[in-house]
């Protein structure tokens, strides 16, 4: 089976590569095909993934090339992670953003709109290309922001484009270890939302919801993560358990302030700490695997700094520092190309699963999975404060398409506008001419 990896030059791709070592079973992975543009980052990265494979018999073959319809003919499963602009055009977005005193994150407010302005007719075009190609694959989309990536995919992909995020799987595992749950596998969460905007708001093993549990108990409530993040308050007035990235929303003044404040805008950190590792792999006597190990031990240490010193939370929890996503990729993959049925929390049309919102529109709820691919699982509605939030956004993710699709400036000044997080227009305008002067991708708004 043959496993196309798009941003193969990315620096996580020996997560996914290292996953799918461990999977002996028939029907499994081959062949790995990474693309990217650069190829410097391919060859690096294929050093790493080289030593991984050292002493594994039988590991996956990898080839590497910069020709995307190359890497996509005759592909089964073609993963997306590429970054439209590099982590150069991340940092940019984020400097933008706090030069107006709004939020410039990668995948939220108007950081996230700048990303996906950019990103768009590029996941249109590779979408397009895998009908053409492989109209037989499935395409599992990690791009961010993952939600809205994943909707404009499938406008040409329909329910063969699935969208993966690792913050649900991290929330469940999180909730359920302090729960003292034996086997997390086994516990049912009731997750609705969108990707990085959804709530917990159930977990249950063998029949029975212990969230009521952890959310009566301040000691256990603020000895987590989130606790720690939201404060045990919070969390008891909502009754639930927010996806971390709803912090920007909950508490933005704090966020943009410590944002502004700090030293390095995240992208700018990682676009540094990522520089130096790939100039470490031009020596031809670095031992790649381990350079790479130790740069993502610091990455995942350093995840929402921002956010936990803002709120007291300290260091984040050694058992947070494992990634996830490439967990969620595998069990997907396995799931339909084996018929080995699962539960996942996945971005997928609506369907009806959220009555306010059209059946076109994409979601992050549990699917069930087989062969066929994800059935999202029919939900409660969401209390109002959460309605209306989800709406905004997905509201301002329509806007975003519509803009890329027309080639309009000013429906991209709308899409600004209209995000909770933006609060003038006239900010929204100048975003829009701060982003269009650094990002090149951007000149086709007119």
């Amino acid at each position: 089976m043959k496993l196309t990896i798009l941003g193969g030059g990315g620096f996580r791709v020996p997560l996914v590569y290292g996953a799918l070592l461990g999977d002996r079973a028939e029907g499994r992975v081959t062949h790995v095909v990474l693309h990217d543009l650069d190829a410097e980052r391919l060859s690096a990265v294929t050093r790493v993934l080289a030593e991984q494979a050292a002493d594994v018999p039988d590991a996956p073959e990898v080839t590497a090339t910069t020709d995307l319809d190359e890497a996509l003919t005759g592909a089964d499963f073609v993963f997306s992670a590429i970054r439209v602009g590099g982590l150069e055009g991340r940092a940019d977005d984020e400097r933008v953003a706090l030069a107006e005193g709004v939020l410039g994150q990668e995948t939220v407010g108007a950081g996230g709109i700048a990303y996906g302005l950019r990103t768009v007719p590029v996941a249109v075009d590779i979408a397009q290309r895998v009908a053409r190609l492989a109209p037989d694959a499935w395409v599992i989309n990690f791009t961010n922001p993952a939600g809205l990536v994943t909707e404009a995919m499938s406008r040409h992909l329909g329910d063969r484009v699935i969208g993966i995020c690792d913050s649900p799987v991290g929330l469940g595992r999180r909730i359920a270890r302090v729960l003292g749950v034996a086997n997390p596998g086994e516990a049912w969460i009731d997750y609705v939302g969108l990707n990085h905007l959804g709530w917990v708001r159930g977990l249950c093993v063998a029949g029975r919801d212990e969230l009521p549990r952890l959310l009566a108990d301040r000691d256990l409530l603020g000895s987590f993560e989130e606790g720690k993040l939201f404060g045990v308050d919070w969390l008891q007035s909502l009754g639930a358990i927010p996806n971390e990235y709803l912090h920007y929303y909950y508490f933005n003044r704090e966020a943009v302030r410590a944002y502004q404040q700090a030293e390095k805008t995240r992208g700018a950190f990682l676009k540094d700490q990522q520089a130096q590792f790939y100039e470490e792999m031009r020596r031809p006597d670095a031992h790649a695997l381990k350079a790479w190990d130790r740069t993502r031990a610091e990455r995942e240490a350093t995840y929402m700094s921002e956010n936990r010193e803002t709120a007291g939370a300290g260091e984040r929890d050694a058992d947070d520092l494992s990634g996830g996503y490439e967990k969620v990729a595998l069990a997907l993959m396995r799931a339909i190309a084996r018929d080995e049925r699962t539960t996942l929390i996945l971005n997928v049309r609506n369907k009806g699963t959220l009555s306010v919102l059209d059946t076109e529109a994409v979601i992050e709820v549990p699917c069930l999975v087989d062969a066929n691919g994800a059935h999202p699982v029919v939900v409660d509605p969401l209390p109002d404060h959460a309605t209306g939030l989800v709406c905004a956004v997905k509201a301002v993710e329509r806007e975003v398409l519509a803009a890329a699709e027309a080639h309009s400036r000013a429906t991209a000044v709308k899409a600004f506008a209209l995000h909770p997080l933006v609060d003038s227009v006239n900010v929204a305008r100048r975003l829009v001419e701060g982003y269009t002067a650094v990002h090149p991708g951007l000149g086709y708004l007119k």
